[in-house]
């Protein structure tokens, strides 16, 4: 008796921590399917070790789907690769099943995603010590910057042309359970996405020309050749209509971008040297007075005279000491974020 009151908890708390697990990649539950996904033009891979991120249909509480363009990304350390995103049926409604950077490739829906993700796997290319090659005959890379480069054909039978575009799991979309290795891999150590991504699709949900109640399924900005870089639409050209990437934004704010003119980064620099102005003009009123000190005393040593150049010297010092940092700023850091695992 003793045995089966204790088995019975034990029995419940298990199925607890196990539905807990099952749950906890599911971020958002949805009763309506994503739209299909758009058709669109790979840009080249613009510097060696990044990967690419396929696009994907986020979801708004106010204002619903919108597209996050797929994008080439850094990896977060040598060796990862990116499950993509994906939206699977569950229990009556659509559940988002974030992606993750891990040694190897996990379960995305059977989601025929292309350029590489053709439902199970990534056929793009792999990891040769801390150097990535890349599958040309999957993945369009810019090859006069990156020459870890090779060409297999073979695997362009899972990729061949999609007739299928839905973007979810389940009944109307791909139904695909997860294989033995998929399984593997979800049970390996992962790392989330990394500051880069999560600000890339922030950038998304504030474009309204990316929401699927706005563009009708066909966003502005299907792609781009890096976070904060050009967009581009399902044609393959830039998309102007974009309010994501600096390129859009610098033509906004500037008419030519690379002049010096066409920016303000140095007004901080000269307005920070204001503050200290007015202590310039008190410490030069004083020299002015330590000077008729010493016209009226015939007798001065010389110490205090060698001293006072490096008094009038102090204001100039302070004002670089202030300057610098603001500098430094306008620049940014350029060091990556740190990893989070989960």
């Amino acid at each position: 008796m003793k045995f089966t009151r204790i088995f019975i908890p034990l029995c419940v708390l298990l199925f607890a921590v196990i539905k807990t697990n099952a749950q906890i990649s599911v971020s958002i539950s949805v009763g309506t399917p994503p739209p299909a996904l758009p058709v669109y033009v790979q840009p080249a891979c613009p510097t060696d070790g990044y990967l690419w991120v396929p696009g994907y249909w986020a979801y708004d509480d106010n204002d619903g789907y919108y597209w996050v363009p797929g994008v080439w990304v850094a990896a977060p350390q040598p060796g990862y690769l990116w499950t993509p995103a994906y939206w699977g049926y569950e229990g009556g409604h659509y559940g988002f099943h974030a992606g993750y950077w891990g040694a190897h490739v996990g379960f995305y829906g059977g989601i025929n995603y292309g350029y590489g993700y053709g439902g199970v796997g990534f056929a793009g290319g792999g990891w040769s010590g801390d150097h990535f090659r890349y599958n040309t005959a999957v993945v369009n890379v810019n090859t006069t910057v990156v020459h870890n480069t090779y060409i297999d054909k073979t695997v362009i039978v899972n990729n061949t042309t999609v007739n299928n575009h839905a973007s979810f799991n389940g009944p109307g979309g791909y139904n695909a359970r997860p294989r033995p290795e998929e399984q593997m891999a979800m049970r390996e150590q992962h790392i989330q996405p990394t500051a880069e991504q999560v600000s890339h699709q922030q950038g998304a949900s504030k474009d309204k020309n990316q929401f699927a109640s706005v563009n009708n399924g066909h966003p502005t900005a299907t792609a781009m050749n890096h976070v904060g870089g050009r967009p581009i639409n399902e044609q393959g050209h830039t998309a102007t209509g974009s309010n994501m990437g600096h390129f859009n934004n610098a033509n906004r704010t500037s008419p030519n971008p690379g002049s010096p003119n066409s920016s303000n980064a140095n007004r901080p620099a000269n307005n920070a040297a204001t503050p200290n102005q007015p202590q310039a003009n008190q410490q030069h009123n004083l020299n002015q007075q330590q000077g008729q000190q010493h016209n009226q005393q015939v007798q001065q040593p010389r110490t205090q005279q060698a001293q006072q150049p490096r008094g009038q010297q102090q204001p100039h010092n302070n004002n670089q000491q202030h300057s610098q940092p603001q500098a430094h700023q306008q620049h940014g850091g350029g060091q990556r974020p740190p990893k989070e695992k989960h």
